[in-house]
């Protein structure tokens, strides 16, 4: 079977993931970067690759301390919730006629439902956004998807924004559903993201397949 250990079993001699790890060990040495290093890929650890349902990318992590916790659009208990975070939260209580009050942005809930939250970009500087755009991490994030492809099952993608639709061309199942929008955040000038309807499409399209829907709101 398919693991995520096996995976990167796969790629850890290759030579991008050689660049890269030699490249966030000095990072980690000279600067603040986030997350912790030990939460870089927390969304593996939360979402087995046996168990993803839905695949949501986000761009890079939050650049401000404390924020950032390896989970796209997610940040720990009592820390302040991102104007992304908002918006992802207002269109869930959009679609499903409930009124939102959550004290915390921790999106892990979802990630242990099967939602698998993933950055385009794994780590950053601390208040320097797309910081880590490097060639390495597109050719990891690649090598992750052509991963996820061997599992035929129904998938939903996710794609929110630039960065993220770009990837569209190298989901080859052909049993996903890819949703793509404008991206979250507020300073889109150009909106869109509102009234898409994402998360209620991904339910029915679960369902469809008969397959557990995912409870966007975290009762």
């Amino acid at each position: 079977m398919i693991s995520w250990k096996e995976f990167f079993n796969e790629i850890k001699n290759k030579d991008y993931c050689l660049k890269l790890k030699k490249f966030l060990d000095s990072e980690y040495q000279k600067y603040n970067i986030f997350p912790p290093r030990n939460l870089i890929f927390n969304a593996f650890k939360l979402t087995p690759i046996k168990n993803i349902k839905v695949v949501i990318f986000g761009q890079d992590p939050y650049s401000q301390k404390k924020q950032a916790m390896g989970l796209s659009f997610s940040v720990p208990k009592n820390i302040k919730i991102p104007p992304s975070l908002k918006n992802i939260f207002k269109e869930i209580s959009n679609e499903f006629n409930y009124d939102i009050s959550y004290k915390d942005g921790d999106l892990t809930y979802l990630a242990k439902q099967g939602c698998l939250l993933l950055n385009t970009i794994l780590t950053v500087r601390e208040n320097q956004p797309l910081s880590h755009k490097i060639n390495e991490y597109n050719k990891f994030i690649i090598d992750v998807l052509n991963y996820i492809n061997k599992s035929k099952k129904p998938i939903v993608f996710m794609l929110w924004g630039r960065i993220a639709k770009k990837y569209s061309r190298y989901i080859k199942n052909s049993n996903a559903l890819i949703l793509t929008c404008s991206h979250p955040s507020p300073l889109n000038k150009n909106g869109g993201w509102f009234g898409n309807n994402h998360f209620k499409k991904a339910n029915e399209f679960l369902l469809k397949n008969n397959i557990k829907k995912i409870n966007w709101i975290n009762l």
